[in-house]
């Protein structure tokens, strides 16, 4: 019953987010606070749900300048990124880089070693759903390299 609820509540949050973001150009949402310590480039985070034992959720915008990626991580329970804004990429270990939009709704499986950020040319902006905080948020490894951001696209 408690999964459902928890489905229930993130279903709606990205409802609601979604037609905001649909009616705002560019990010509703203002860009935060500059974040360096597991991010390459000029990153900005705005929280927006903080952790705690109703929700298990925490959300945030993320707003990457072009060039800009996270760190290799994993997330313990998974993570929902919705791209509110600019082209970015996303890569799984072992697998090509994706190319992403806005509009584009990207899910990341439990413990699968990812990254994300913006494209070359490009700024990105995402909202992060990350569920079942309670099981643990995030997991930073190490820095993705240039030959790794640049590497195959598809």
């Amino acid at each position: 019953m408690k999964r459902i609820i928890i489905i229930a509540i993130t279903f709606f949050l990205m409802m609601q987010i979604s037609v905001q973001a649909q009616k705002a150009v560019g990010n509703p949402f203002p860009k935060g606070n500059e974040v360096t310590a597991t991010f390459t480039g000029t990153v900005w985070l705005h929280p927006l749900v903080a952790k705690d034992s109703t929700f298990n959720l925490v959300a945030g915008s993320v707003t990457f300048e072009p060039g800009a990626r996270s760190f290799w991580h994993t997330h313990q329970a998974g993570q929902i990124l919705l791209i509110t804004d600019g082209i970015g990429y996303t890569q799984e270990k072992g697998k090509p880089i994706r190319v992403i939009r806005k509009g584009e709704v990207i899910t990341c499986l439990p413990n699968i070693e990812h990254w994300h950020g913006a494209s070359s040319a490009s700024s990105m902006t995402h909202i992060s759903l990350n569920p079942n905080a309670e099981k643990g948020v995030v997991t930073w490894l190490q820095p993705v390299t240039d030959e790794q951001y640049n590497g195959p696209k598809q």
